[in-house]
């Protein structure tokens, strides 16, 4: 890349973070419990098998229920940025943000989510936060369900499998596409979809020891998730005609193991089912190898008289997804060692190295998932996740030199102007997570991916203080040329 800018004009540079892993608050104002107030932190070594954490059972959720304070649940407490929004969209201003992206706590706005009506408390609390961006002219980019949901749903009504959550999530939507228009120009609807799959209680409030066929039970609540997004697209256009709306998947981009054409054909079928999920939101159909993969999986999904109609209908603007790893497939997975990365856990790719947490790092393959992308469904792309989990270490003035973190931006964002340079549209990039929070996958603080660093441990323990980490400057400077300096 030359030292001339060639991101375009009014290209959306910020950083993301999800209300569950930052808010706090988690009693405060009216809130109701959620999915993700559910979830400890354990103290574990091995990544590759979070799910007994990331997806309690009835008992440990009963567990949890009874327990009345924040500790031992990080997601409770957060990092204060909802008693704290004021201090760190200062700091997101300093960085010369264009655009933050962060997601509402649907318990926040209806408690259970069945009421009839919204708690006000939780929607004057977000209309201070935009107003505060506003004030420095930052765009929010606004998620829907970012990996959280009322804890009722789930329990009451078996979450998103029951399609009566359809009409609830609706009612959400619209409260708030009517209660922040003008103040918000782009929404997502659900934080990386595909992950109702691959961890069904995390994406769509499913208790895994209450379901008898979890793989179709899975594939069910997306299909709901699916029409609710649909729903939620078309009445966004009806409340307010200026928003954009986008979905958003957790792209994992497969390459074979090997050339021979068996090792091919395992790459391209994984690839085509993590790009079903933006098939159906962007073109508005199933694809053609969805029907074959259920029926030999003995997957049977119920679909109603008008629901294709109304993905057919109600398609998205523009995809957005999350972009950290590539994966490796196999016709014979078992032939190969694997990598230690809980969601993105992958045979082991020769070529790359891998992170504390067993995730390739691979530059090159956001650039490949960009042109992929693009060729395939013509329309805007949006990085809204990408950046580096690591155990930063404080210096004794308290400095953190995070070179690893620009090192690993500075690749990625250069793969990104190449593929501007391949014609790909491409709207933004927002850094994961532009401050510490608590870990999505392992409820810990000491996976950072900041370029602020929050005083606190995994125990919760801490000041709560923000300092700058080096990456901080780099980024600033990264914004204020549009991408023309990166070294």
């Amino acid at each position: 890349m030359t030292n001339e800018t060639i991101f375009p004009a009014g290209f959306l540079w910020g950083g993301a973070i999800a209300a569950s892993q930052a808010e706090g608050g988690y009693d405060a104002d009216g809130r109701g419990l959620s999915t993700s107030d559910m979830v400890p932190y354990v103290n574990k070594r091995d990544y590759t098998d979070l799910s007994s954490q990331m997806s309690p059972s009835s008992e440990k959720i009963a567990r949890a229920m009874a327990h009345a304070s924040a500790k031992g649940y990080p997601k409770r407490y957060g990092i204060d940025f909802y008693g704290r929004y004021k201090e760190d969209i200062a700091l997101f201003a300093e960085l010369g943000f264009k655009t933050f992206r962060m997601s509402i706590s649907w318990s926040r706005i209806f408690p259970n989510g069945d009421e009839m009506q919204p708690n006000e408390a939780g929607l004057r609390y977000y209309d201070s936060v935009f107003d505060e961006l506003n004030k420095y002219g930052i765009e929010p980019l606004v998620t829907m369900s970012h990996y959280d949901m009322p804890i009722h749903l789930a329990l009451e009504y078996g979450g998103w499998k029951n399609r009566k959550v359809i009409d609830l999530f609706v009612r959400y939507a619209e409260t708030l596409l009517t209660r922040y228009a003008g103040k918000v120009k782009y929404w997502l609807t659900f934080n990386e979809i595909n992950t109702t799959i691959i961890e069904p209680y995390t994406g769509g409030g499913l208790i895994m020891d209450r379901e008898s066929r979890p793989r179709e039970a899975s594939y069910q609540a997306v299909h709901h998730q699916f029409i609710a997004s649909a729903l939620a697209t078309k009445a966004a256009r009806a409340i307010d005609p200026n928003v954009r709306v986008g979905c958003m998947l957790a792209r994992m981009i497969h390459y074979p193991a090997t050339s021979s054409p068996e090792d091919v054909l395992a790459a391209q079928f994984e690839n085509q089912l993590n790009l079903l999920h933006t098939d159906v939101q962007v073109r508005g159909a199933y694809p053609p190898i969805a029907k074959r993969y259920f029926a030999e999986n003995n997957i049977n999904l119920v679909m109603e008289r008008g629901d294709e109609e109304i993905l057919r209908q109600h398609t998205v603007d523009f995809i957005s997804f999350s972009y950290y790893t590539s994966l490796v497939a196999a016709a014979d997975p078992s032939r190969y060692g694997v990598t230690g990365g809980n969601l993105y856990s992958t045979i082991k790719n020769p070529n790359l190295p891998v992170t504390q947490w067993g995730w390739h790092l691979d530059p090159v393959g956001l650039r490949t998932a960009l042109k992929d992308m693009y060729d395939r469904y013509q329309v805007p792309l949006f990085i809204v996740e990408n950046g580096l989990g690591a155990k930063d270490h404080p210096e004794a003035d308290g400095s953190i030199h995070d070179d690893y973190r620009i090192d690993y931006m500075r690749q990625h964002i250069r793969q990104i102007g190449e593929a501007v340079l391949d014609g790909v549209d491409v709207m933004g990039y927002t850094v994961w997570g532009v401050i510490d929070i608590v870990s999505a996958s392992t409820s810990e603080m000491s996976k950072r991916y900041g370029l602020i660093y929050v005083d606190q441990d995994d125990e919760g323990g801490g000041t709560l203080n923000r300092s700058r980490k080096k990456s901080f400057d780099w980024y600033k400077n990264v914004i204020a040329t549009n991408g023309a300096e990166l070294d």
